[in-house]
């Protein structure tokens, strides 16, 4: 039983040092002497958001989801950072609390990593060790990615998820022919999705390359569909037993059930884990936010009550019902220009407007974006007198014909048929003011609760949605958005919208703050406060109703679309023709730039423009029935180019159609597939092209002179990649990509 203490345990392994000469490599360029001691360019936005994660406080970014800032916030929870640090300027000195190195780390950790991984990649490709390591020594001394990886950024940590998916799926892609259902094959399919998920958690850009592996997984699971040759044989061998004749004889149902299971592991793997990484990240994103902030505003109601502190400071113990007589702050659902509230004061309408139309005068009614006294609304039977909740309450249901009495001023909200200040179309929404002409009061509004599970539902605080719609001209109050002029203090211009306009969100309003109201006299009633039962609003917002909601605002917050001194077309990306000033020393001359290394960047194109005319060349000649390569190398040869450059163009021609601020590193995850591609095309000319082995051995020679160039621009940029040495103005103007390309022909 103890026999095998008589002989010693052996354990082998394969180790590739290709593999760890290149880890070591990328660990060296990226970790060494990591980045100046200031804030470089977009440090300033991702450490405020750390320094919340930090101290609890919610927030809101609509770049991409809060996985890469959590990873981010992970490295200064480990170095110890309490949060506080005030970003605001681009080059400010980190005080000594702020752990640099740790921040930096995991975005130069992944900088390092996808460098082995661009040689593992090209690997299970089929191309030769030469072909790999040569797109690892590109990826190596790529001036712009090394510049990314060493500050605390995430296009480093969205190309490590990017190529640790096509990794993963080549892997398992590998393992299907050989060992299908083994341990390995669920380790790299599981792996698959769980990249693919994580890329997109890092920015939404990723979904991209997401969208790539997934075309590539159903065109494979559409050939497995017509394999005749799946069957419980492999099955058998793969268990190392001996196939039977009744093995060999098995059903077309037994083959269809394999087939089947085959296309729901990878369903599972690749849609279903991702989708539940997806909503994981937003589960552990809102635990660890948990406090108000100031990207409340932007969230509903129910959102901020559901936040420590707030709006939840404010709501706490507030009556969940809406009564008749309870006095209320009503809030626009939808929130845009800004998020305001439904408000009145004592000024009015002008009687002619500046293009000669005239209106009501009577009272403004606008949309505030503030707290204030002037908020305050009081619901009211229109058949009763009273402004006071009665006992017991009588909840105002859905369907109800109200009027809301403004509570400082006691007037009447009111419309009709008076064109709108600055919305012709619509009609004007005023407090009533009697002046005693013949212009009646019409102020009776129905109560329609958009989100109502039944007819008979109440008027809930927060977690109701409404319209109010007009009784006698069925008009709906809407915030038209525009702001007044100054004779309505540039507040959002509220409006009575026909129905027949059709829905718009702007329609929508919530009750926000509510008490019930108990004092029929004036001055005693702006006074009043009340104690009821709490009612903890956090419990009725579930996590998948604050996940949605997020997630709803994420896409459509609109990102600040003015002109950057550094932004740049996706068109000057490809010739290198912008870079980005990241920082400057304010006493020496060092300095960060992020410029790419120009002899990369015009190769790779070059190399993508080759791909392309000889895929086409292929494939005319393949459907007049010639084969210029072998079956494996053209198979070889076609998924190298649907992941490579199908990845370059999923990750880049996207950015043509976007309405956002682009800058060169949104380039950076298309040229990676770039890199990769480059030397897929030089070995495919040197093994199909360069038939005569002098031929050959000249496009050797050619190749090895231009990785020669490649790392002698790599080392004329190192300056200006690590930011480590002061330079002249003469240095610096030699620095221009222009002109050290100029440089660099003369010299070769």
């Amino acid at each position: 039983m103890l026999g095998f203490l008589k002989r010693p345990v052996v354990v082998t392994a394969d180790i590739n040092l290709n593999v760890v000469a290149l880890t070591a490599m990328g660990l060296l360029s990226r970790l060494w002497q990591m980045g100046p001691r200031a804030v470089v360019f977009d440090e300033v936005y991702y450490g405020q958001y750390i320094s919340f994660y930090m101290k609890r406080i919610f927030f809101l970014d609509g770049s991409g989801p809060p996985f890469g800032h959590m990873l981010l916030a992970l490295g200064g929870y480990l170095g110890g950072f309490d949060g506080n640090f005030l970003w605001n300027r681009i080059g400010a000195e980190y005080s000594s609390n702020v752990p640099v190195w740790s921040l930096r780390l995991l975005p130069a950790l992944t900088g390092a990593l996808s460098v082995p991984m661009a040689y593992q990649i090209l690997l299970e490709l089929g191309f030769s060790h030469c072909a790999a390591m040569g797109a690892a020594l590109l990826m190596l001394i790529e001036n712009a990615l090394i510049t990314q990886s060493r500050l605390m950024l995430l296009e480093s940590v969205l190309i490590f998820f990017n190529l640790l998916a096509v990794l993963s799926y080549l892997k398992f892609s590998n393992s299907q022919k050989q060992r299908p259902f083994s341990l390995s094959w669920w380790f790299w399919l599981m792996l698959t999705g769980v990249a693919c998920s994580c890329a997109v958690g890092v920015k939404y850009v990723g979904v991209f390359t997401y969208l790539l592996v997934l075309a590539v997984a159903s065109v494979h699971a559409w050939h497995l569909i017509g394999d005749r040759t799946l069957s419980h044989v492999g099955a058998a061998v793969e268990r190392g037993a001996r196939p039977s004749r009744v093995g060999r004889d098995r059903s077309p149902i037994s083959r269809q059930i394999r087939v089947l299971c085959h296309l729901l592991a990878r369903a599972a793997a690749l849609l279903v884990v991702p989708a539940l990484m997806y909503l994981l990240f937003f589960y552990v994103h809102l635990i660890l936010v948990y406090r108000s902030g100031p990207h409340d505003q932007i969230m509903s109601s129910a959102f901020q009550a559901s936040l420590e502190g707030g709006l939840a400071r404010i709501t706490q113990g507030q009556p969940l019902e809406v009564a008749y007589g309870s006095q209320v702050t009503l809030k626009n659902v939808f929130g845009k220009p800004v998020p305001c509230w439904l408000h009145s004061h004592q000024s009015t309408y002008p009687m002619i407007y500046e293009n000669g139309r005239g209106s009501s005068h009577q009272q403004q009614v606008t949309c505030y974006p503030f707290k204030d006294v002037n908020n305050w609304w009081i619901v009211k039977d229109p058949g009763r007198h009273q402004l006071v909740v009665g006992s017991p309450p009588r909840p105002v249901r859905h369907g109800d014909v109200v009027q809301l009495v403004h509570g400082m001023t006691t007037r009447f909200l009111n419309t009709h048929d008076v064109a709108a200040p600055l919305s012709p179309h619509s009609q004007e929404v005023s407090c009533y003011v009697d002046y005693n002409i013949s212009m009646p009061s019409q102020n009776l509004w129905r109560l329609d609760i958009v989100n109502r599970e039944s007819d008979a539902d109440v008027w809930k605080t927060i977690l109701s949605e409404v319209r109010l719609v007009h009784v006698n001209t069925s008009a709906v109050l809407k915030l038209s958005g525009a702001h007044l002029p100054d004779w309505g203090f540039r507040q959002l211009e509220v409006v009575g919208e026909k129905l027949s306009r059709g829905y718009h969100e702007s329609m929508v309003w919530n009750v926000e703050e509510h008490r019930y109201g108990k004092s029929q006299e004036q001055k005693e009633r702006e006074l009043e406060l009340h104690s009821p039962a709490q009612m903890d609003f956090s419990r009725n917002l579930s996590f998948m109703a604050r996940f949605l909601e997020l997630q709803w605002r994420m896409l459509t917050v609109k990102s600040d679309g003015s002109e950057h001194k550094y932004s740049s077309s996706p068109l000057d990306w490809v010739t290198l023709d912008t870079s980005i000033a990241y920082w400057l020393h304010p006493r020496t001359s060092a300095q960060i730039h992020l410029l790419g290394n120009v002899v990369i960047w015009a190769s790779a194109s070059l190399a993508t423009v080759v791909y392309a005319l000889l895929f086409f060349w292929y494939l005319l000649r393949r459907r007049r029935g010639l084969r210029d390569l072998p079956e494996d190398s053209w198979l070889r040869w076609v998924l190298a180019g649907a992941l490579c450059a199908g990845g370059w163009a999923v990750n880049y021609l996207p950015f043509f159609v976007m309405e956002k601020t682009l800058f060169l590193y949104h380039y950076l995850p298309a040229l990676t597939f770039q890199i990769l591609l480059l030397p897929v095309v030089l070995q495919h000319v040197s093994d199909h092209l360069c038939r005569s082995p002098p031929l050959r051995s000249l496009f050797s020679a050619l190749v090895v002179a231009w990785y020669s160039c490649a790392c002698h621009v790599f080392i004329t940029l190192r300056p200006l990649t690590y930011g480590d040495k002061s330079l002249s103005p003469s240095e610096l103007k030699a620095l221009r990509w222009k002109d050290s390309w100029d440089i660099l022909i003369r010299k070769y």
